[in-house]
């Protein structure tokens, strides 16, 4: 193993978990290779946890899984021959992490069922934070409730601190379908039927008699879960496969973490995403609000959209700067538009469509119920500007000496989300984007995403954010040639290396499968202040759409060539990047941004009038200013005002009207500052100007 003792080194090639050899066939001996290139023969029948024993002790109680041949696997599975070999220990913490999680979810089924007889369990899966089972409480009690919860982690406990064995074992279908039909597990049993004949089935046996229906992998036993770094959050209904025609389930969720520490660390951060949740925000500082009158859309309040406005002008100027047209397009399209785009085949269930109709009026003159005729054309509310687009490029002849084209819209798109998914301003049905398309040559595409990606650095820079670059390549189920796909995604390669962005600082990554249907697309994935990501800007290299709409130009040889259409925005969408602003900034948004940017308090009544020449003073030099001179305490004002999240409080008494100053008080710092109204004047006004427009 080298200079270093075998358990140290083998420890350091974990981390790096992967390993190289070829299968040699079926002997008693099996030819085993480790990450460092050495290989070692082991018996037939042996296990990944044998080859950790055999490097050492130390390795044999750290390793807690393995990856063979690419795949994770049981540390206790044997092999099934010759293999390539990577332990995956505590230290792979996304693997280790999942591992755990899914051994949680099993242990809260085996509780739930432990201590109520009859409950039917369904499916368990690990989250981004934890994991949750769906059950059915059995027909002598109630649905599970939010009381039952310190119960069920109690008995997870005991279960953990059990060190049950964790075993795999293969099972026929039938064999499966008669142990979930005698034990009155019906839900088990109707997907059981449903499986393949002939696919290999694996159970989890949990100890002695409990075990479960799941491919694995598991730890090698309860107890290498730490018991106290779990915990239950909440209740929900669920319905069996998602479906509401079919019978309602307990959904319990958790959130489970490889030790103590890490949990209480995520539990600090829920509290705190807690007091930043937008909605809560939103209220407190009259931005905005939702009611079921417009399920899914916004109404925003003066502040809320003076944020929005704010927001706006900054995009248009950035946008202008860098050379974007701005244009306005039609809400509703014929759906063959749609049809032909390839939009209504991919997104028809989330777009709204209505009929072409004129309703008919009855003798009284009075408008009657509309019939939908059978021959009735439909249009569609668009769920996104791209097709408007081309067919603004398509009026007249194009040259290549025009291009690129750059045209941009803060263009209303509206999608028939799910009502269990819409939450907040993150996920509405009726959204605005800071939306744009560049229409270039095969020549100009790296040149014109290289100038985006330096411009979608320039706003983040200007809100605080840092990120990460990711790379979303092609999916399954795909519109366009490999050939197409292929080039498009060596362009968005290039162009991110071009800007610098390529490497470690930036997250750079690539994520198989995860692009759209017509085109790969880089994503800038946000990080804020409480450590959450977000994903906002993307940019999509398409050779799809311009096809499909028949979209071209005159090249420089006279013939028509079909330009390349790159998709992008930098926000997202006004209303959740407003979202994730009040949640990154707890609601202290920048001073150029705050609806408020300043309120005059009076002391006494006394100072009215001096403290209205303050207001005219201020809204003359252009800020966002108002006025509060009840006859209430200055404290009660301050305490007021802070939880709107006034930037800046300028109070005002006897003394300051007589030396022409004020107190200023800055949203979260303790103490105030006495300066002239002109200096206080001339610091509001510097935080109050946008940074792009700062020299």
């Amino acid at each position: 193993m080298g200079c270093k003792s075998a358990v140290t080194r083998a420890n350091a090639l974990l981390a790096r978990a992967f390993g190289l050899t070829r299968w040699h066939g079926m002997t008693e001996l099996l030819k085993i290779s480790l990450p460092d290139g050495s290989v070692r023969e082991m018996e037939a029948g042996s296990t990944p946890g044998d080859v950790a024993a055999a490097i050492g002790p130390g390795l044999a109680k750290a390793a807690i899984a393995a990856r063979v041949n690419g795949e994770v696997r049981d540390i206790n599975r044997p092999f099934d021959g010759d293999a390539e070999l990577a332990l995956i220990t505590s230290r792979d913490e996304a693997e280790a992490l999942e591992l755990a999680r899914h051994d949680f979810a099993h242990v809260l089924a085996e509780a739930v069922q432990a201590l109520w007889p009859g409950t039917q369990i369904t499916f368990g899966p690990a989250t981004d934070d934890g994991f949750y089972y769906d059950v059915k409480a059995p027909d002598t009690r109630d649905p599970f409730s939010v009381d039952d919860l310190p119960a069920i982690e109690e008995k997870m406990r005991e279960i953990i601190k059990a060190d049950k064995p964790l075993t795999r074992e293969v099972w026929t279908r039938q064999q499966l379908i008669d142990k979930w039909v005698a034990e009155g597990e019906t839900f088990k049993a109707e997907w059981a039927q449903e499986l393949p004949e002939g696919e290999e089935l694996t159970v989890y046996r949990s100890g002695g008699d409990w075990l479960d229906m799941c491919r694995g992998p598991h730890l090698a036993s309860t107890g290498k879960l730490d018991p106290e770094a779990f915990k239950l959050m909440r209740v929900a209904g669920a319905y069996w496969r998602g479906d509401q025609a079919n019978a309602q389930l307990t959904r319990i969720y958790g959130t489970g973490w490889l030790n103590k520490k890490q949990l209480n660390a995520h539990l600090m951060r829920l509290e705190e995403a807690g007091k930043r949740d937008h909605r809560k925000l939103g209220r407190e500082m009259d931005l905005f609000h939702l009611q079921e009158e417009a399920h899914g859309s916004v109404f925003w309040h003066p502040k809320g959209y003076r944020i929005w406005r704010e927001l706006e002008a900054y995009m248009r100027r950035k946008m202008d700067g860098a050379g974007y047209q701005e244009i306005k397009t039609p809400q509703v399209m014929d759906v063959r538009q749609w049809e032909q785009s390839g939009h209504w085949g991919k997104y028809a269930e989330n777009m709204f469509a209505v009929p072409d109709i004129v309703p008919e009026v009855d003798e009284d003159g009075a408008a009657a119920t509309p019939k939908i005729a059978a021959d009735a054309q439909w249009m569609a509310i668009k769920p996104m500007n791209c097709p408007a687009h081309v067919l603004v490029f398509k009026q007249g002849i194009t040259s290549y000496r025009e291009l690129p084209i750059r045209l941009g819209e803060m263009g209303c798109c509206h999608r028939n989300e799910p009502h269990g998914a819409l939450h907040g301003l993150m996920r509405v049905r009726q959204f605005t984007q800071d939306d744009a398309h560049i229409f270039c040559t095969e020549e100009q595409v790296v040149e014109e995403v290289r100038a985006f990606c330096r411009l979608a650095d320039e706003v983040y820079q200007d809100f605080g954010f840092s990120y990460h670059v990711k790379l979303a390549l092609r999916p399954g189920q795909r519109f366009g040639s490999d050939a197409d796909w292929d080039k498009a995604e060596q362009e968005l390669r290039d162009a991110v290396a071009e800007a610098g962005m390529a490497n470690e600082e930036y997250g750079w990554e690539e994520l198989p499968g995860e692009g759209a249907f017509y085109a790969p697309k880089l994503e800038w994935h946000l990080t804020d202040a409480i450590g959450r990501t977000w994903q906002v800007g993307t940019i999509q290299g398409d050779r799809v759409l311009p096809e499909r709409l028949d979209a071209n130009y005159v090249g420089e040889d006279g013939e028509r060539h079909r330009p390349v259409m790159l998709h992008r925005a930098i926000f997202g969408s006004y209303e959740r990047f407003i979202g994730i602003l009040i949640e990154h900034f707890a609601g202290r948004l920048p001073v150029w941004l705050a609806p408020v940017q300043a309120v005059v308090a009076t002391i006494v009544s006394d100072a009215d009038e001096y403290g209205k020449e303050a207001v005219a003073k201020l809204e003359a030099a252009g800020i966002r200013v108002e006025s509060d001179f009840r006859n209430e305490k200055i404290n009660y004002k301050v305490r007021e005002h802070s939880l709107a999240k006034v930037p800046h409080l300028l109070v005002v008494g006897m003394r300051e009207a007589e030396e022409g100053t004020v107190a200023v008080r800055t949203l979260g710092e303790k103490e105030q500052r006495v300066m002239s109204l002109n200096d206080a004047i001339a610091l509001l006004k510097d935080a109050a100007t946008p940074p792009d427009l700062k020299s």
